[in-house]
This record gives structure tokens, sequence and C-alpha cells, in this order.
């Protein structure tokens, strides 16, 4: 199978959509601090029937249920240090077999959360975490490693809020040289902590295995801002929430989805790797597939 690096080269790839949404779509409530990692311990076959629900609609690639997966975060639930590195390989071999039987390629994408995840707290999305770059580097190098040793295709290091996690990322990333992405969480082409989205892409470029530079978890209405960002230093992958507004007081989404209908114009403004996060479905997903078949053809 040829890599995702070198096909995003000749290519535009297809991701999945959001693993969380689809498995409370199958009935599981994921509301406790572990999210859909709860899963990885509870019920790993229903996370291996999720990413086949994306790829039997035509995502190639399936985002592991790792995102929330770290030692300091399994403690705080009560697991172990052991579970949390037990659970994040578990996360990429239910990917990898959920994608037999599918023709075509198929790639597992190992999800690599911010240290503001782990906290369950919704600081992901603030980036105010008050951590030293060495202090996140320490953070995240024990699942970083693990990941990259359960075989993984790629580490996507996915909604990072701040230039200082970025860093860290990269430095820890360069040091693995294993392939992996980076994708911020942005707000009008700038960081949550509302810094210039070009120099957080401009400090991941500096590792060579870094593959694809973007954005996820954010507006549909980004996709220009981040490609413009990127500057042509990588590949560009977007994969937006559904165009709906979390409301984190009420615990609900508001709004109307608009995820759809817009895969050509992310494509027309040069990205290379779409999908969805968030409240994006297999439906949504296999509308995608068929308007880049429709571009295509």
């Amino acid at each position: 199978m040829e890599s995702l690096a070198s096909t995003l080269a000749e290519r535009v790839v297809l991701l999945d959509g959001g693993l969380a949404t689809r498995l409370e779509s199958r009935g599981h409530d994921l509301s406790d601090r572990l999210w859909s990692a709860r899963l990885l311990l509870d019920d790993p076959d229903e996370v291996r029937a999720a990413h086949a629900d994306f790829f039997a609609v035509g995502a190639e690639v399936a985002t592991t249920a790792s995102y929330q997966v770290s030692e300091s975060g399994f403690e705080a639930s009560g697991h172990t240090a052991t579970e949390a590195r037990e659970a994040l390989r578990r996360s990429v071999r239910l990917a990898r077999e959920a994608s037999e039987g599918f023709a075509g390629p198929r790639w597992v994408a190992a999800s690599v959360g911010p240290y503001g995840a782990s906290l369950a707290d919704g600081s992901e999305y603030r980036g105010d975490d008050g951590l030293s770059v060495a202090a996140l580097r320490a953070w995240h190098r024990p699942r970083l490693e693990v990941l990259a040793e359960a075989g993984a295709d790629v580490l996507a290091c996915e909604t990072i809020p701040s230039l200082a996690e970025v860093e860290a990322l990269t430095l820890e990333l360069a040091a693995l040289g294993v392939p992996a992405w980076l994708s911020l969480t942005t707000v009008a082409g700038r960081t949550r902590r509302a810094e210039a989205a070009a120099e957080a892409f401009a400090i991941a470029a500096e590792a060579p295995n870094v593959i694809a530079l973007g954005a996820n978890c954010c507006d549909p209405a980004e996709a220009s801002a981040v490609t413009a960002a990127v500057g042509g230093r990588r590949p560009v992958v977007f994969y937006p929430n559904s165009g709906e507004l979390w409301d984190a007081a009420s615990r609900r989404w508001s709004g109307e989805p608009g995820v759809t209908g817009s895969t050509r114009d992310w494509v027309a403004a040069g990205v290379r790797a779409v999908g969805g996060c968030c409240r994006v479905t297999p439906a949504h997903v296999c509308a995608m597939a068929a308007e880049l078949a429709d571009a295509a053809s």
C-alpha cells in the first residue's frame, strides 16, 4: 500500500467523521471524562464497528479512539497508566481490523489530542493550561511513543490550541521520526490563544516527518484561511465540525449543519485531506465521497 504522504501528493484523500458522534448514534453514553476512550475498555467491538461504518461509505482513513487517552487522564478516572498504554495500542489495532475486507487503500491515523482534552473541561478550546513547552513535551511523550510503536500509518496530532503545544509536539515528533500531521483548532485563521496560525504551521513544518498541516474541530468556513496560513508548507488536512455550535452550559448542539456541499470549495481552496470532526456522520462522509467523485469525473 502506498504511504499516505505519497497519496496526498497525487490526489485528495477522504477522512472519516466524528467517531464519538457515531458511537453515540449506536446507543452509547459518552458523557464521562474519558469520552469515546471509555469504550476501548468497555466495548471495543463497538469501536471497531464504528470505524467500519465510515469505511463502508468511502472513508479512506480511520482516526482512532485515542484522542482522550493519556496516563494522567486515565489515572484521574480511576484507571492505571498500564491501562492507558493498552488502550492506546488497542485503538490502533481496532482501526486496523475495521479496515479489513474493504477494497482500496485504508490508513490508520492515531489520534493525539491536546493536553487540555485530558482535563475534560473544554480546555482544549482555550489553550490556557499554563504549561511550559518542556512540561508539554514530557506529558505527550509516553503516548506518542506507544502509538508510534503500535503501527499506525500516521500520528494525527489534532485540535491543538496553542503555539506552545505546537512547539512541544513538533520537537517530540521530530525525535520519533514517524509520519504525522498537525491540526489546529482555529478561529478566523488563529489559534485558540489568538496566535497566528501561520506561525504555528511554520513551527510544525520544521519537522520533516510532519506530512500535512491544517485544522479540525472548527467552523467549515475556515478552509480558505487555514490553507492560506499553511502557505504551501505541506498538503492541507481539513476536517471541521458540522457547522453547529456547542453550548457548554446546556451541553447540547444548536444551529444547522453545513458541512456537506462544501467539499468542492475546500478542495478548490487547496485542501488535500478532507473529512469531518464532531457531529459529522457516515451520511455526511458519504456525501463528501460523492462530491469528490463528481469533481473527479
